[in-house]
């Protein structure tokens, strides 16, 4: 089976593109399930009702968060209610939402996800190792293939929880820094890992917001609204191909896709209907 975990959707431009993109994505990627990191899609910080639902009547299958999760007080219905998506495991045990979740893929089979916080230069958090074992030993046995979300801002962090992980997740992918890393392997006990995936927004920017607006702050220490900027939108993810009986997997490869690609893409997403 094949899979695509989209980085970081980061405010209005990171949500049309992947609305515009995902359903000729499937069909052009002959993708199974689509999962996204959307704790950045409400203005860059958090994210809504109204944007849990535009995402999954796209096409994204399921939903990760991150440090953001309850940014928008509203989204805690959602995530009480919705079997689809997970806040981090790793937060208090009375937190609001799912510390892991399954999701029926495409061609039949059950997917097991969850995400964790990182503890390096993040916010004082519990141990995302052990909160990840909870929940991978929590789902069940015969849920093989899996994907962990690991929101992280340090790489050695991100290297030494895919390692931690590696024969007990089918990926290991990062989110949180927006900055693709080039480094997707699969590790010997058959786990696909990226520190990084990247991204989904305007990347003519810092990390989703303005560069003026920034950079104002940073020379004149001045503060400034730091709005989600609009210039050059991608989509950055990572495609897994896994074996749907050991949960091993096959293959990982970076993907990032620009709004050039976008009438092609909704060619074969027209076709397909």
């Amino acid at each position: 089976m094949r899979l695509l975990f989209i980085g970081d959707i980061v405010g209005k431009p990171g949500r049309d593109i992947v609305v515009a993109a995902v359903p000729g994505l499937i069909v052009r990627e002959r993708l199974d399930l689509v999962v996204a990191n959307a704790e950045n899609a409400a203005g860059g910080s958090g994210i809504t009702p109204a944007i849990y639902k535009e995402l999954t009547a796209a096409g994204v299958d399921a939903i990760t968060l991150g440090d953001h999760v309850y940014r928008r007080r509203e989204i805690r219905s959602v995530l009480q209610r919705e079997s689809n998506i997970v806040r981090p495991a790793n937060l208090p045990e009375e937190a609001a939402g799912r510390t892991w979740a399954t999701v029926l893929a495409r061609n039949g089979v059950t997917v097991g996800f969850c995400c964790v916080l990182g503890q390096l230069f993040m916010n004082p958090i519990d141990s995302p190792f052990r909160a990840a074992d909870r929940a991978l030993a929590a789902m069940p046995g015969d849920v093989r293939v899996r994907l962990l979300d690991i929101h992280v801002e340090a790489t050695s962090e991100a290297q030494l929880l895919g390692r931690y992980f590696d024969g007990r997740a089918t990926a290991v992918l990062g989110t949180h820094t927006h900055v693709a890393t080039a480094d997707e392997q699969i590790f010997a006990g058959g786990t696909a890992f990226q520190c990084d995936v990247g991204m989904t927004g305007p990347h003519e920017s810092i990390l989703g917001r303005r560069i003026d607006r920034v950079l104002e702050t940073k020379l004149t220490a001045n503060p400034t609204q730091f709005e989600v900027a609009s210039g050059d939108v991608r989509i950055n993810g990572a495609v897994v191909e896994a074996d749907e009986q050991t949960g091993r997997a096959l293959s990982i490869k970076r993907l990032c896709v620009s709004e050039t690609e976008l009438p092609e893409l909704a060619s074969l997403a027209a076709a397909a209907s």
